[in-house]
């Protein structure tokens, strides 16, 4: 099994973009099962059985379009999308909890079901299983949906708090 801990590039292109990166990577690792972000947010809602979405990024726009329209494509309505714009790779990492915060806080809504933050580079595990405490609310950071995917994927069942319900009950 191969994990990709990356994000914008397994949400580029729609599904169909989506499908070739992981095929590319299969085929570039010599067959090994591939988990990527993308795929593990859209089981993470399809189990938590979420259909309207709030979605963060570190992505400026054109980063942003790729992952509402990748999240459309895979039948969910994107309530809105807030970008932190940040200017480099490195500068997401960076991005404080508060900030973090105050962005879920932005997409929130009373018709948005759940939360979802993109962007593997943001320290967010911990923040999103916060927020679900606050909004009341599942709250998916992406490295935590993908390491629940990986392990479901792979017949592990083990659940971990401290990292929100996904995790922790399913």
């Amino acid at each position: 099994m191969a994990v990709m801990g990356m994000s914008s590039e397994t949400f580029w292109g729609g599904k169909k973009g989506a499908a070739q990166f992981e095929a590319l990577m299969k085929d570039l690792s010599g067959g090994l099962d591939i988990t990527t972000g993308a795929q593990a947010v859209n089981a993470a809602l399809g189990k938590l059985g979420a259909k309207r979405i709030g979605i963060i990024t570190p992505y400026q726009t054109v980063g942003d379009e790729q992952v509402k329209a990748y999240m459309s494509e895979c039948g969910y309505d994107v309530a809105s999308i807030h970008g932190l714009k940040c200017p480099t790779a490195k500068s997401i990492a960076d991005v404080s909890p508060e900030t973090l915060k105050e962005a879920f806080r932005k997409v929130d809504g009373p018709d948005v079901e759940a939360l979802v933050q993109a962007g593997t580079n943001l320290f967010c595990a911990k923040v999103a299983a916060e927020m679900e405490i606050e909004l009341g609310k599942p709250v998916i950071a992406i490295n935590t949906a993908t390491v629940w995917w990986a392990y479901r994927t792979h017949g592990i069942e083990d659940k971990v708090k401290g990292f929100g319900q996904l995790l922790e009950e399913y």
